[in-house]
């Protein structure tokens, strides 16, 4: 392909707008463009690249046995509704009326289009084990778009479902998509960290996420050198302390703490850390007030809050819900409330004596207060976020915590779907039974950005070969019509090889052109010019590697032959 028929619209300076390495070094190589908050278009380069990752995720998804669908992007309320979801899945999904006033959703994801698909067309135990999947546009209303196209309104994902007769031949399942994930990540060029993960909206007994470790990921993982255990901070679990505080218990008073509200000015006031406090704050479960309370210096994890109540939404109660539930204005509340209002505990709270926490009444808080004694734990879960240095819950040894983009995830979702849109199957013995699911999904324009935040230096982009846009860049520095002919010679000689190559045939300087190849990160760079006009010899060069080998003329095609070789041995 010659640069000057190609769209590459390269940019030397970095947008405004682009944060993250990947939406710069997108926007700057010319693989995309933004077309409004949310939503990009891709260039030809881009496509190309995305091509090339649906084609590796086609392929082992069929290595696993799954088969291609292609379903509407416009999905009809009543399948939402046949799964309850049509409420609880919030405004990020997108709902939309047609003419007639029939309402329909851009699908966010395809559960409930699948589970009736295979319903209209699945009958008998014979037919599964089934796992159908798509490659296509989801659509989300992101509050916050950003990030580029790791967190977009628009993206391209592909999901799969699987369909089996039982637990042990979901289990088949899920352990057939952990390993074709495993491939395609590996055969895209990057490393992902799987960790347990939260089931969310999706519903489901388990699920794990890939994960690609970055700075600017927006999840953060937790995991044990030690044995091995990673988990999203969402489902990340902690093991506690079992040993009662020192000391022997105190009585239960009352002190006065006029305007004192926050752990930070009860901490100054008292004398004493933040562990000292039993925190309780006001939620609205699914609009019904219930309160949490956690340790001083913990913080609520709502998912697992969400999950411990059983509740589709978890909100912070305004003040004034808190001021009725309590008595007193907000900065008093504690678990001895004087009004009825469910409470859920943490399990670090069961062990505790010598407590600070409000007394539901302005300004004061009791002070020597004991689990148990001063007030009873009626519920209580995991409800607070696990930490980097705590106590791993396999092994005891500390946590270490980073950052992490999610690539993909898959879920056991059990009878969800098939339940509660009532499909069936005949088993061996002629009895109508639900199949059990399975749910997998991969952003496909995340796993392009994550690519690049893997594979980037101080210059641009350095893709692997596997994923590349072209795999050869070909640079032609020639003036006279001799040198331009001889410089067409090499490229034919790529074409005819069946190399892809982008020649940049511009009019352009020298450091404009090998500033772009950089940039724009091909596998491998050759340059045609004056070592060539005046020795015969072709350079050539690895994007990650500095040194130039230079070759002749009879041996160039080998050369690079064997380099891509090599280049796309390291990664697939």
């Amino acid at each position: 392909m010659r640069f000057t028929r190609y769209l590459v619209p390269t940019l030397r300076e970095d947008p405004s707008d682009a944060v993250v390495m990947s939406h710069r070094l997108m926007l700057r190589a010319g693989l995309i463009r933004k077309e409004s908050a949310g939503m990009y278009l891709y260039l030809p380069l881009g496509f190309r690249v995305l091509r090339k990752i649906t084609d590796i995720v086609r392929e082992e998804m069929e290595r696993a046995g799954a088969l291609e669908f292609l379903m509407p992007e416009l999905t009809s309320a009543d399948l939402w509704k046949e799964s309850g979801r049509w409420e609880a899945m919030g405004k990020e999904m997108i709902r939309i009326k047609d003419r007639n006033g029939l309402e329909y959703a851009l699908a966010p994801t395809h559960e409930e289009a699948f589970t009736a698909a295979v319903r209209s067309i699945v009958s008998s135990y014979r037919d599964l084990p089934l796992n159908a999947y798509q490659i296509n546009t989801k659509f989300r209303d992101e509050i916050r778009p950003r990030y580029g196209v790791m967190r977009s309104k628009e993206f391209i994902m592909k999901d799969a479902y699987s369909f089996d007769m039982d637990e042990a031949g979901l289990e088949r399942s899920y352990q057939s998509m952990r390993k074709a994930y495993r491939n395609i990540f590996s055969r895209c060029g990057i490393e992902t960290i799987p960790v347990e993960a939260d089931t969310g909206a999706m519903g489901g007994s388990a699920s794990e996420e890939f994960m690609v470790a970055s700075e600017v990921g927006e999840e953060v993982l937790l995991l044990c050198a030690a044995c091995g255990y990673k988990a999203n901070q969402e489902r990340a679990q902690y093991r506690r302390s079992e040993a009662a505080p020192a000391g022997e218990p105190e009585d239960l008073r009352v002190v006065d703490t006029p305007n004192v509200r926050t752990i930070d000015d009860l901490a100054v006031f008292f004398n004493c850390g933040a562990d000292r406090f039993l925190k309780s704050i006001v939620y609205l479960a699914d609009s019904t007030p219930v309160m949490a309370v956690v340790p001083g210096d913990r913080e609520i994890n709502e998912v697992k809050l969400k999950n411990a109540l059983g509740a589709l939404e978890v909100e912070l109660a305004p003040d004034a819900i808190v001021e009725e539930v309590t008595s007193a204005p907000v900065g008093f509340a504690g678990p001895m409330t004087k009004k009825p209002v469910r409470t859920i505990f943490d399990l670090s709270i069961r062990t505790t004596r010598n407590a600070i926490t409000g007394a539901n009444e302005k300004d004061k808080h009791y002070a020597g207060v004991k689990a148990g004694r001063d007030f009873i734990i009626a519920q209580e879960a995991d409800i607070t976020s696990a930490v980097k240095g705590d106590a791993c819950p396999q092994c005891g040894a500390a946590l270490d915590e980073r950052k992490g983009i999610e690539v993909g995830h898959i879920f056991k979702l059990g009878y969800k779907y098939t339940k509660s849109m009532n499909l069936t199957v005949l088993d061996e013995n002629g009895k109508a039974v639900y199949p059990i699911m399975g749910c997998y999904g991969i952003g496909v324009n995340r796993t392009m950005a994550a690519v690049i935040e893997q594979h980037n230096d101080d210059k641009g982009i350095s893709w692997p070969m596997t994923v590349a846009p072209f795999q050869v860049h070909l640079v032609g520095i020639a003036k006279s019509e001799d040198e331009i002919s001889a410089v067409e010679e090499i490229y034919g000689m790529l074409s005819n090889a069946g190399i892809e190559v982008l020649y940049d045939d511009r009019k352009a300087s020298p450091g404009v052109k090998f500033a772009d190849a950089d940039l724009i990160g091909m596998p491998v760079r050759v340059t045609v010019g004056k070592s060539y006009f005046k020795d015969g010899e072709i350079e050539v060069k690895l994007r990650r590697e500095s040194e130039i080998v230079r070759v002749g003329k009879d041996a160039f095609i080998g050369h690079v032959r064997g380099l891509i070789e090599i280049e796309w041995g390291r990664i697939s």
